[in-house]
């Protein structure tokens, strides 16, 4: 073969290289367009969620019934009538055949202070915004200015606000000398999250600027379960 030959044959090669790569890259997109119509169809999405398949070849994933690693986002989810903003699912081993099953699944998303705001007022009739690194809740106790730090922690699956510091006035109280119910009120609030899926389990919780940042994670979660 001459050289006109070869640079002939390592073009067609190249053709047929590209040729496979868009192909590949078109299924990719469709599998990727269909995830996100079925989780619009499943949850509360707010906007329109985003899938991406990663890995450098989707066909080959395909033909062996798994995915590697998979993320979706979105703007928000509602959780059983909570609101979640910022929303980042990754998966791992996601299977394609019945039992459909997920490796493991790690979500975050943020309680943003407004969903956060009608939680609390539910037990106490008080304002709640970000103040560094914890909560601070505000109101009013017989006419005085009353503000309280809350701290949010995960216990048994459930994410809870505790209270760190309570300013009644010019001074700073400890809980059991609030009168009344007030402490009680103040106490290991709940904020509920019984929308995620089963097996995907709350881990942690931070507050962040927009309100409360948590992580929830699971491991060999049946996709047919999802609500």
């Amino acid at each position: 073969m001459g050289a006109k030959g070869l640079v002939s044959g390592v073009v067609a090669l190249g053709l047929v290289a590209a040729g496979a790569f868009v192909a590949d890259g078109f299924a990719r997109g469709s599998a990727e367009e269909t995830a996100a119509d079925v989780l619009s169809q499943q949850l509360q999405v707010t906007g329109a969620p985003d899938v991406q398949i990663r890995g450098l070849l989707f066909l080959p994933q395909l033909l062996t019934g798994s995915l590697d690693d998979v993320r979706a986002t979105a703007a928000g989810v509602t959780l059983e009538g909570v609101e979640t903003t910022d929303v980042v699912v990754d998966a791992a081993d996601v299977s394609l055949d019945a039992p459909y099953r997920v490796g493991t699944v790690r979500l975050e998303a943020t309680v943003p202070t407004s969903s956060l705001q009608r939680v609390v007022a539910e037990r106490a009739q008080m304002d709640v915004a970000v103040d560094g690194g914890v909560l601070r809740a505000s109101g009013e106790l017989f006419g005085i200015p009353l503000t309280a730090g809350l701290l949010p922690r995960v216990a048994d699956g459930r994410l809870l606000v505790d209270v760190q510091e309570v300013t009644l006035g010019a001074g700073t109280l400890e809980l059991d000398d609030l009168p009344g119910d007030v402490a009680e009120r103040l106490v290991g609030i709940e904020v509920p999250l019984e929308g995620l899926p089963p097996g995907v389990l709350l881990e942690q919780a931070v507050v962040v600027p927009e309100g409360v940042r948590f992580t929830a994670g699971g491991t060999d979660v049946a996709l047919e379960e999802l609500p």
